[in-house]
Protein backbone atom coordinates (compact mmCIF):
# COMPACT_ATOMS: atom_id res chain seq x y z
CA UNK A 1 0.00 0.00 0.00
CA UNK A 2 1.17 3.52 -0.69
CA UNK A 3 1.25 6.51 1.64
CA UNK A 4 -1.89 8.11 0.20
CA UNK A 5 -3.96 4.99 0.78
CA UNK A 6 -2.49 4.52 4.26
CA UNK A 7 -3.35 8.12 5.14
CA UNK A 8 -6.90 7.81 3.81
CA UNK A 9 -7.51 4.54 5.66
CA UNK A 10 -6.04 5.94 8.87
CA UNK A 11 -8.26 9.03 8.69
CA UNK A 12 -11.32 6.89 7.99
CA UNK A 13 -10.56 4.52 10.88
CA UNK A 14 -9.80 7.41 13.24
CA UNK A 15 -13.08 9.13 12.35
CA UNK A 16 -15.08 5.95 12.89
CA UNK A 17 -13.29 5.35 16.21
CA UNK A 18 -14.08 8.90 17.35
CA UNK A 19 -17.75 8.59 16.37
CA UNK A 20 -18.11 5.23 18.13
CA UNK A 21 -16.63 6.74 21.30
CA UNK A 22 -19.00 9.70 21.03
CA UNK A 23 -22.05 7.47 20.59
CA UNK A 24 -20.95 5.24 23.47
CA UNK A 25 -20.52 8.18 25.84
CA UNK A 26 -23.80 9.80 24.77
CA UNK A 27 -25.70 6.53 25.20
CA UNK A 28 -24.28 5.87 28.65
CA UNK A 29 -24.89 9.47 29.71
CA UNK A 30 -28.48 9.49 28.48
CA UNK A 31 -29.25 6.24 30.30
CA UNK A 32 -27.75 7.58 33.53
CA UNK A 33 -29.51 10.96 33.28
CA UNK A 34 -32.79 9.27 32.35
CA UNK A 35 -32.58 6.95 35.33
CA UNK A 36 -31.56 9.61 37.86
CA UNK A 37 -33.84 12.45 36.75
CA UNK A 38 -36.92 10.58 35.57
CA UNK A 39 -39.22 12.63 37.80
CA UNK A 40 -37.60 15.97 36.88
CA UNK A 41 -37.83 16.24 33.09
CA UNK A 42 -36.70 19.88 32.94
CA UNK A 43 -33.47 19.15 34.79
CA UNK A 44 -32.99 15.99 32.75
CA UNK A 45 -33.37 17.81 29.44
CA UNK A 46 -30.76 20.40 30.42
CA UNK A 47 -28.41 17.65 31.58
CA UNK A 48 -28.80 15.84 28.26
CA UNK A 49 -27.24 18.85 26.54
CA UNK A 50 -24.42 18.78 29.09
CA UNK A 51 -23.99 15.03 28.51
CA UNK A 52 -23.71 15.58 24.76
CA UNK A 53 -21.08 18.30 25.15
CA UNK A 54 -19.16 16.25 27.72
CA UNK A 55 -19.28 13.23 25.39
CA UNK A 56 -17.80 15.33 22.58
CA UNK A 57 -14.97 16.54 24.81
CA UNK A 58 -14.37 13.09 26.29
CA UNK A 59 -14.26 11.32 22.95
CA UNK A 60 -11.86 13.93 21.57
CA UNK A 61 -9.54 13.62 24.58
CA UNK A 62 -9.42 9.83 24.34
CA UNK A 63 -8.94 10.01 20.56
CA UNK A 64 -6.10 12.49 21.09
CA UNK A 65 -4.38 10.21 23.61
CA UNK A 66 -4.69 7.19 21.31
CA UNK A 67 -3.15 9.12 18.41
CA UNK A 68 -0.30 10.32 20.64
CA UNK A 69 0.34 6.72 21.74
CA UNK A 70 0.37 5.60 18.11
CA UNK A 71 2.85 8.30 17.13
CA UNK A 72 5.20 7.10 19.85
CA UNK A 73 4.92 3.47 18.70
CA UNK A 74 4.84 3.99 14.92
CA UNK A 75 6.99 6.16 12.68
CA UNK A 76 4.13 8.10 11.09
CA UNK A 77 6.31 9.80 8.47
CA UNK A 78 7.33 6.39 7.15
CA UNK A 79 3.75 5.25 6.47
CA UNK A 80 1.60 8.40 6.11
CA UNK A 81 1.63 11.60 4.08
CA UNK A 82 1.65 14.86 6.04
CA UNK A 83 -1.88 16.22 6.32
CA UNK A 84 -0.81 19.85 6.25
CA UNK A 85 2.03 21.12 4.11
CA UNK A 86 3.78 24.43 4.57
CA UNK A 87 3.13 26.88 1.81
CA UNK A 88 6.16 28.24 0.01
CA UNK A 89 6.72 31.95 0.60
CA UNK A 90 5.33 34.30 -2.02
CA UNK A 91 7.81 35.82 -4.43
CA UNK A 92 6.18 39.25 -4.38
CA UNK A 93 6.14 39.49 -0.58
CA UNK A 94 3.19 39.74 1.79
CA UNK A 95 0.13 41.62 0.61
CA UNK A 96 -1.07 44.64 2.64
Amino acid sequence: MNKKLNTALFMLAATIFNLVLLLLFVSIGWVVVGALFREHPQVGSILLIVVFLAAMVGSFLIYNQVVKLMTRKIDMEKYFLPLFKRRPPRKDGPQS
